[in-house]
């Protein structure tokens, strides 16, 4: 099954992506619990009683690639709350002849989830975000 992911290219440098990338709270949410940059860093998203997933960053190579570990998950609309754990969320960013791309991939993020259809309509969501962070310097995170 084809993991969730998103592609897009921009004129900024490597470096400024990964800034954003690693700023989770400019782009995905301004109540983040805990630190994003860091190999070992520890963060947790809410979104309302909907949502709840933890991360740990297990892979950070400077201005290429983040890589997080969804540690521990709840969905409240699925019958399988925990579809979220033990799934990695991978930044990739390249620099190429037309400007600097981030592929973004949710790994365990298929079509099979029941949660896929807003799942992936979410990252769409907070991938726009992160967009508009790296290109404007503002995202649109939850509050």
């Amino acid at each position: 099954m084809q993991d969730f992911n998103i592609i897009f290219t921009v004129d900024q440098t490597p470096t400024e992506v990964f800034e954003a990338v690693t700023n989770v709270r400019g782009w995905w949410s301004e109540s983040l619990e805990g630190q994003s940059a860091r190999v070992g860093d520890e963060f947790i998203y809410r979104h309302g009683d909907v949502h709840y997933s933890s991360h740990r960053l297990t892979q950070v190579v400077l201005n290429q690639k983040v890589v997080w570990l969804t540690t521990d998950g709840s969905i409240n609309f699925v019958d399988d709350k925990t579809e979220w754990t033990d799934t990695e969320v991978v930044f990739e960013i390249t620099e190429g002849e037309k400007g600097t791309t981030l592929e973004f991939t949710h790994k365990g993020l298929t079509p099979s989830l029941a949660c896929y259809q807003a799942c992936s309509g979410g990252w769409s969501h907070y991938m726009d975000s992160l967009h508009k962070l790296i290109t404007t310097g503002v995202g649109q995170p939850d509050k």
